[in-house]
């Protein structure tokens, strides 16, 4: 028997429609372009594309979550600093997403917004992939151990969090300082910070 539903069926479109509106977001913002866009590029009608969807919350929540499958794809482990400033650049490649992802998060601290049980499973993912990171470096020596990885990286998230979100209204900010500046902090006194790099 065939699955139903708004989930199971037309998987292969629904993919095509957050391909779609992950570049269309990325390259024209998110704030600046209309779902009928999306739908054009997919031959739908925008009840078309709705149809994909619960709502059109949901849909930004796909393409959020898209967007983390794509960067997780791209950057399966964090190594070292050079791969944790590539993510953040990558932010700054796409402004759209970026803004996105502002405006999502803050959305979802509502219970009942879709987006709420994606950024509740991803923070917790996110802090263990970079406690697991700390911990090898912490091993190495190359970053401090004065404090836990896991009170490290609730600040390295919180970190690159706020930096997007400063970025928005300041294009002219460098996004990758303050991470530069993070990881400097992060380095053993008696090591210097370029130490720090692989």
């Amino acid at each position: 028997m065939a699955k139903r539903g708004p989930y199971e069926k037309g998987e292969a479109k629904r993919r095509e429609i957050l391909e779609a509106a992950l570049e269309i977001f990325a390259q024209e913002g998110y704030r600046g372009t209309s779902l009928r866009k999306v739908a054009a590029r997919c031959n739908l009608s925008l009840p078309g594309l709705m149809h994909y969807f619960e709502s059109k919350e949901d849909l930004l929540t796909q393409v959020l979550r898209a967007r983390d499958d794509t960067a997780r794809t791209r950057h399966p482990r964090l190594t070292g600093p050079d791969s944790y400033r590539a993510i953040v650049r990558e932010g700054a490649n796409t402004p759209g997403l970026v803004e996105l992802f502002v405006s999502m998060s803050a959305a979802a601290s509502d219970p009942g917004h879709p987006a709420h049980t994606h950024f509740g499973e991803r923070y917790p993912a996110i802090r263990g992939e970079i406690v697991e990171y700390l911990r090898r470096r912490m091993e190495e020596g190359a970053v401090r151990s004065d404090i836990t990885p896991e009170r490290l990286a609730v600040v390295l998230v919180a970190v690159a969090d706020g930096v997007q979100l400063q970025w928005l209204t300041d294009r002219s900010m460098d996004m990758e300082e303050p991470i530069n500046d993070m990881m400097a902090l992060l380095a053993p006194p008696s090591r210097k910070p370029a130490d720090t790099a692989d």
